[in-house]
């Protein structure tokens, strides 16, 4: 268990790992600013009343990978509480040329300020009478350069915090407020921390893991009964794979889209090589569409006064038991409540445990040396 809003059933126990809990307590005791952006005091670099963001506007976000993956989450999320309409621009596709609305708000995201996809999508899509804000590092580099040209506002990117962790500093929460969301809700690690439950399941979680690998077990199965979950398990995803994914090791997480993939992949999973590991994610859903029971045949009377939230925990439970009595090895996510303090005790969780699993293994978890090889290849390619 994490906490009240969120139920996590651990993988099968293991022994206590003195070595982990020993490097979970360095992590926290670290002056690293990834881990202070966890907290509640952590000085943002902006205020939002100085933007002037335009209210009549149309907001839209320009990014890639970790500028935009974790406002994507929270968007995605919360959806159901945000009333604002946001535009995503986080990949090279000719479609995003049909949102080219008149009178855009343009955050542009880019740690280096040199991220060529984000370069190519803001050349496309700004417009002349578009209020552009540019969120990138102080130090001279193209989107410096192109705030420079256009007048725009520049917000320091923390240079201390990589892309993929840096959802609850300014690169997440900026999106977050002008979702109309409070950013103090999503500072869960001062309460987290107070809690031994949620040092143990962080420390049985990574053991568990460690043992998996020793085993050759190197897929990470999600299986994801939340649509609304979809864009914050890819933000995990990118965590994981990018963090770990490094001297010949690393996790493969792959997302399974439930409950159709129980008609696709699901005989693999049980059935086909034993590779993998799984994480269950549900969410409550308190407003959920009910089954008419006029129109239920006397066949399926099961389904009577039955809602969809029901029905996909019950296909949930089952798929658990089916797993378990395999010995097919999983743990499983229940988020109670949809809110900031969930998503945020969901964050610390997740940016926790793939630091704690570089450290144990002996990887730097915040370097990717390997892409930036297709940067490299790809300008020699277009000079």
């Amino acid at each position: 268990m994490i906490s009240k809003n969120i139920i996590l059933k651990n993988f099968y126990s293991l022994k206590k790992n003195k070595k982990i809990k020993l490097e979970l307590k360095k992590i926290l005791n670290s002056k690293s600013e990834i881990i202070n952006s966890l907290k509640k005091e952590f000085k943002l670099n902006y205020d939002l009343q100085n933007l002037n963001i335009k209210k009549n506007f149309n907001l839209r976000i320009i990014g890639v990978g970790g500028s935009i993956l974790g406002a994507k989450a929270i968007y995605s999320f919360l959806s159901n509480t945000i009333k604002k309409k946001i535009s995503f621009i986080d990949n090279l596709e000719i479609d995003y040329l049909k949102q080219t609305k008149k009178n855009c708000t343009n955050l542009i995201i880019s740690k280096s300020g040199n991220t060529l996809e984000t370069i190519v999508n803001s050349n496309l899509l700004i417009k002349k009478n578009d209020q552009n804000i540019f969120l990138t590092e102080q130090k001279e580099n193209y989107l410096n350069s192109l705030a420079q040209k256009l007048k725009s506002e520049v917000i320091s990117h923390n240079n201390f915090i990589g892309g993929r962790y840096s959802v609850l500093s300014e690169t997440g929460m900026l999106p977050a407020e002008l979702m109309g969301l409070k950013v103090s809700q999503f500072k869960q690690l001062n309460n987290l921390v107070k809690k031994p439950n949620f040092l143990n399941t962080l420390v049985n979680n990574v053991s568990s893991t460690l043992h998996f690998l020793k085993k050759k077990k190197f897929n990470s199965i999600i299986i994801n009964y939340d649509p609304k979950s979809e864009d914050l398990l890819k933000w995990y995803q990118q965590l994981i794979a990018e963090s770990l994914g490094k001297n010949n090791q690393g996790i493969l997480p792959i997302i399974s889209t439930m409950p159709k993939d129980n008609h696709s992949v699901m005989q693999l999973f049980l059935d086909g090589f034993k590779n993998n590991f799984f994480t269950f994610f549900f969410v409550n859903e308190f407003k959920s569409p009910k089954i008419n029971n006029n129109s239920i045949l006397s066949s399926h009377k099961f389904l009577k006064n039955k809602n969809l939230n029901q029905i996909l925990f019950a296909q949930k439970v089952a798929t658990e038991q089916v797993f378990k009595d395999k010995n097919i090895p999983f743990r499983s996510f229940q988020v109670m409540k949809r809110d900031e303090k969930s998503l945020g005790e969901l964050f610390c969780f997740f940016i926790l445990e793939t630091i704690l699993l570089a450290k144990v293994l002996k990887i730097n978890p915040y370097n990717q040396p390997a892409v930036e090889l297709i940067k490299i290849e790809t300008k020699k390619k277009l000079v």
